[in-house]
C-alpha cells in the first residue's frame, strides 16, 4: 500500500548501485572512502556504504555522531569545528566506545578542545580544515602552517591529517569542468601537506573531495580520503552539473495534485516544508523549477508556498486531479531533513517506512 503524500521514497536497488559505483572509485585508485551521512542521516545507509568499503563515515554535528554510534557506527568523522564545551565534553564521551575524528581551524577551537581533552586524560584526534577557496569555514592556505604546529604541540590532541570541503570550483569560481576542478583541489591539499610534512608534522590523512569532485581528487597522488554524501541518492542538481544520470536518482518526493485552477496550472500537496528551496531555480546551472517531474517532461514545479506548490506548463494538461506525481528535488540532502521518515521500496513495492533518525539534530 503507497503512503500519504506528501511522502519521500528512496529506491534501494539504486541506492545500492550508487553505493557501489563510488566504492569502486575510491578503491580503483587506493583511497579511503569516509562518506559524508549528512545526505541520508540514516545509520541503515551508513551501514551499507561500510559494507561496502567505506572506512568510516562523516556527520557535521555531534548529535548526529551521537545517532550513528547508538546504532553500532564506530568510526566517525565530525568535519566541522566544535568549540561549545558540553559539545566538546559529548564528544569525548562518544570516542569512549568509537573512533572519532574532528575539525579544527583555529588556535581557540584547539585549545578548548585540549583543555577539556586534558581535564578527562583523553585525547582527541583532530584534522585541521583548509579553506582552499569556499570561503566558509576553515584556515587559509597561507596561514595553515603555522597553526598546524600550533595545534601539534598542544597536549592531549593528536593532528592526523587535513581536509577541505571546496565543492566544485576551480580558479575560485563554480565550475562545471570536474576533472580540473577535482585534480586542483588534491593538488592545493596535497601541496600543503608537503610543507606540513618538510616542518616536522605529520599528516596521515589528507580528505578532500564532494560528490562532483570525488572521483577526480582521488586521481591525485598524495590524497587519502573522499568525503562525498549526495551521490547516495544524488538529485537534479547533480544531473544537471552532469554527475550523474537521470537514472541515478534514487530518491524523490510522491506528492498529490489536489488542485487545478487553470488548464495550464495546477497545485500539488508539497510546498517549502516538502522541498527544500536552498538551491533556486536558474543560477549558474540554469536549473528549471524546484526539481524535475518524472514524465512530465513539459512542466515546471514554478514556485511554492508552504504547502502549496505550483506547477506549470503545456505537459498540465495530461495531468487531472487526484493523480499522483513524483519529483526528484533540486537538492536532496536538505530535502530530507525536512522529512521525518522515508520509504524505502525495490520493485515498485514499499518494502518499509523508516524513521531519519538524524535528521533535526541542531546541536
Amino acid at each position: 500500500m503507497l503512503p500519504e503524500t506528501p511522502c519521500l521514497l528512496i529506491d534501494e536497488l539504486i541506492v545500492d548501485r550508487n553505493i557501489q559505483r563510488m566504492s569502486d572509485i575510491a578503491r580503483n585508485y587506493g583511497v579511503n572512502l569516509r562518506p559524508h551521512a549528512k545526505t541520508h542521516k540514516l545509520p541503515y545507509m551508513s551501514r551499507k556504504q561500510l559494507e561496502a568499503g567505506a572506512v568510516g563515515i562523516t556527520v557535521a554535528k555531534v548529535g548526529e555522531a551521537e545517532v550513528m554510534v547508538e546504532h553500532g557506527i564506530r568510526d566517525i568523522f565530525i568535519a566541522y569545528p566544535i568549540i561549545v564545551p558540553s559539545k566538546i565534553k559529548r564528544l569525548i564521551a562518544l570516542g569512549q566506545s568509537a573512533n572519532i575524528m574532528v575539525g579544527v581551524d583555529s588556535l581557540v577551537g584547539a585549545r578548548r578542545l585540549s583543555d577539556e581533552a586534558t581535564q578527562r586524560g583523553h585525547t582527541i584526534q583532530v584534522r585541521m580544515e583548509i579553506d582552499t577557496g569556499l570561503n566558509r569555514t576553515g584556515v587559509s592556505l597561507d596561514e595553515a602552517a603555522k597553526l598546524a604546529y600550533d595545534i601539534h604541540t598542544l597536549p592531549n590532541l593528536e593532528l592526523t591529517g587535513i581536509y577541505t570541503f571546496r565543492g566544485a570550483m576551480l580558479h575560485g569560481k563554480p565550475a562545471l569542468n570536474l576533472r580540473e576542478a577535482g585534480h586542483e583541489e588534491g593538488n592545493l591539499m596535497v601541496e600543503l601537506t608537503n610543507r606540513l610534512q618538510k616542518q616536522g608534522i605529520a599528516i596521515r590523512d589528507v580528505s578532500v573531495g564532494s560528490t562532483p569532485t570525488s572521483a577526480y581528487a582521488a586521481e591525485i597522488r598524495g590524497v587519502t580520503e573522499v568525503r562525498p554524501g549526495t551521490y547516495i541518492y544524488n538529485d537534479q542538481m547533480q544531473v544537471q552539473m552532469g554527475v550523474c544520470m537521470k537514472d541515478d536518482c534514487a530518491a524523490w518526493i510522491e506528492v498529490t495534485v489536489v488542485s487545478k485552477p487553470t488548464v495550464d496550472r495546477i497545485v500539488i500537496d508539497g510546498g517549502s516544508k516538502t522541498f527544500a528551496t536552498d538551491v533556486q531555480p536558474g543560477g549558474s546551472l540554469n536549473l528549471q523549477g524546484f526539481g524535475r517531474i518524472i514524465g512530465h517532461p513539459d512542466t515546471i514545479l514554478e514556485r511554492m508556498n508552504e504547502e502549496h506548490g505550483m506547477i506549470t506548463g503545456k505537459g498540465v494538461s495530461d495531468i487531472q486531479i487526484g493523480d499522483r506525481i513524483r519529483v526528484i528535488p533540486n537538492h536532496i540532502c536538505s530535502t530530507i531533513n525536512l522529512h521525518n521518515s522515508v520509504y524505502i521500496h525495490k520493485n515498485r513495492s514499499v518494502i518499509k517506512e523508516m524513521p531519519v533518525l538524524g535528521r533535526g539534530k541542531l546541536s
